[in-house]
């Protein structure tokens, strides 16, 4: 069947009958600067909880809430600014039984295709890669839109399995295996 698009009224009807059928396309927001996103980490040593961050983190997204599988996650995080507020702590945490900075100056979260929970919740089965090793990490996040969107999420990581805190601090009595993440991150289109 051939339709005749006669007039410009005609045309931009046909199209916005297109436009309304067409799949949305993903977002795509980086980390906006300077507005208060953190990334934080929260363990134990010897009983007592600490907690740190990561300063200097940046992330990239892409994401509709109608249609997670699409989604794209990417987070560079510099290892060597490491802070948990205590200045001998944060030295070992920079050494080679730990981070290894020398060595691995950066992590990076990666992961594509989300699902979402049934508390309402995103899940991105992504990959970690600390210290020259992947391993997958499930990070489960909300996502507030808006047009500056925030997600904030959470995550454990098994610092085990990455050869973080070997050697004498192997031991999960002294520092427990898995480390609480959490973060907060304001976007900004891109």
């Amino acid at each position: 069947m051939n339709i005749k698009l006669t007039s410009p009224a005609a045309v931009a009807a046909a199209l916005a009958g297109l436009m309304a059928t067409a799949p949305v396309l993903a977002a795509d927001y980086v980390q906006a600067p300077g507005a208060g996103s953190h990334l934080a980490f929260a363990s134990k040593y010897d009983g007592e909880v600490f907690t740190g961050s990561f300063p200097g983190f940046a992330t990239t997204l892409s994401f509709d809430p109608a249609n997670p599988a699409a989604g794209k996650l990417d987070v560079t995080i510099p290892l060597a600014g490491a802070k948990s507020g205590n200045n001998d702590r944060d030295s070992t945490l920079q050494g080679a039984d730990f981070f290894n900075v020398a060595k691995f100056a950066t992590a990076r979260y990666t992961a594509t295709g989300f699902t979402k929970d049934a508390s309402g919740k995103y899940v991105a089965d992504g990959t970690l890669e600390l210290r020259g090793v992947s391993k997958p990490v499930t990070f489960t996040f909300e996502w507030q839109p808006g047009a500056n969107p925030v997600l904030k999420g959470k995550a454990t990581v098994k610092r085990l399995d990455f050869g973080v805190g070997g050697g004498d601090w192997a031991d999960t009595k002294t520092i427990p295996d898995e480390t609480a993440i959490s973060t907060v991150v304001k976007l900004q289109a891109k």
